[in-house]
């Protein structure tokens, strides 16, 4: 694990340059949760770092395998100086720590909440996981082994987290898109809905 971590942080550097700030998290029964923090210019970034130390399991499975499944590390990116985002650590690693508490399998277009807001003040207590492959590439490991995927979490309100439930992820997208939503924005409003 400890080396699948070490290739993991590499990556984020690699992508991200050097963490300003780092946190550690720990809930009883779980893998340490680490969260790094990384600045350009006036946006934030969060990653996890611990979440792909081991595969997540299939919850219907009898057993989880210990090499094979999904692996994946969660990435927040903010505008800074607007909200104290800081706040979002604790969240953030409940989040990541989801697929060992409850045997969850983190993927592009599920809802994952933590309610309560992400951080104070914010209109946020879901995010939307998006799509990996963008801001931080796949991490390839050894066979039989899954590369480990940088997820990016996309807050949502209350509002659009309902909407989704209904019209799904891709929709609820296309209407950010269309209406120049600044996903970045910790204090934006919800997009409009009918």
């Amino acid at each position: 694990m400890g080396e699948i971590l070490a290739l993991v942080e590499a990556r984020l550097r690699t992508a991200l340059g050097e963490p300003d700030a780092r946190a550690a998290v720990t809930f009883l029964g779980t893998d340490r949760i680490e969260i790094l923090r990384f600045v350009d210019g006036d946006v934030v970034r969060y990653a996890t770092l611990g979440m792909s130390g081991q595969p997540m399991a299939d919850p219907t499975a009898a057993l989880a395998d210990p090499v094979k499944g999904p692996r994946a590390e969660l990435v927040l990116s903010v505008r800074g100086g607007l909200a104290d985002t800081d706040k979002v650590l604790r969240p953030l690693a409940v989040l990541a720590a989801t697929p060992q508490v409850e045997g969850v399998v983190v993927a592009p277009g599920a809802s994952l909440d933590v309610g309560e807001p992400l951080w104070p003040g914010a209109p946020f207590s879901s995010v939307l996981v998006a799509e990996s492959g963008g801001l931080v590439e796949d991490l390839e490991l050894d066979e039989p082994m899954d590369p480990v995927r940088f997820l990016p979490l996309l807050p949502m309100t209350s509002n659009e987290a309902a909407w989704k439930r209904v019209h799904g992820a891709q929709a609820l997208e296309e209407r950010w898109l269309a209406n120049g939503t600044d996903l970045r924005d910790p204090l934006r409003r919800s997009v409009t809905l009918d």
